[in-house]
């Protein structure tokens, strides 16, 4: 068990001391293009929906299948493991709606600047 979380811990790290530089090497107004400072932003927010959702989808889960467990072994219990699941539950949920937040704070930086004649423009000149 040890081992697995070393490998976790380590395989995180990795990332995210090899893309840090990646993300204070420039500003989204100095990217190559207007489409690649575009892409990220779209990107992050498709990540931050995704990741939230899978994250809380594995909580309410593992929650859920200790709370069915418990109840199983100890049927009188029932009452006492209920709420507490129920505001487990509710937590986990407002993980997913941070995520959810978020995703939308960054689709509403989506925005191509210039007009429609210069992103045309450019699109030609990238062909």
């Amino acid at each position: 068990m040890l081992k697995k979380q070393t490998l976790v811990f380590l395989s995180t790290f990795a990332v995210v001391v090899l893309w840090s530089g990646l993300a204070f090497a420039q500003d989204l107004g100095a990217a190559d293009n207007v489409f690649s400072s575009f892409s990220f932003v779209a990107i992050g927010a498709a990540l931050a929906i995704g990741l939230a959702g899978f994250g809380a989808a594995l909580g309410m889960g593992r929650a859920g299948s200790a709370a069915l467990e418990g109840i199983a072994r100890n049927p009188g219990a029932q009452g006492k493991i209920f709420m507490p699941l129920i505001v487990t539950l509710a937590l986990i949920e407002a993980i997913a709606i941070y995520g959810l937040l978020i995703a939308f704070l960054l689709w509403g930086q989506l925005e191509l600047p210039g007009s429609y004649e210069e992103v045309m423009g450019i699109l030609e000149l990238m062909n």
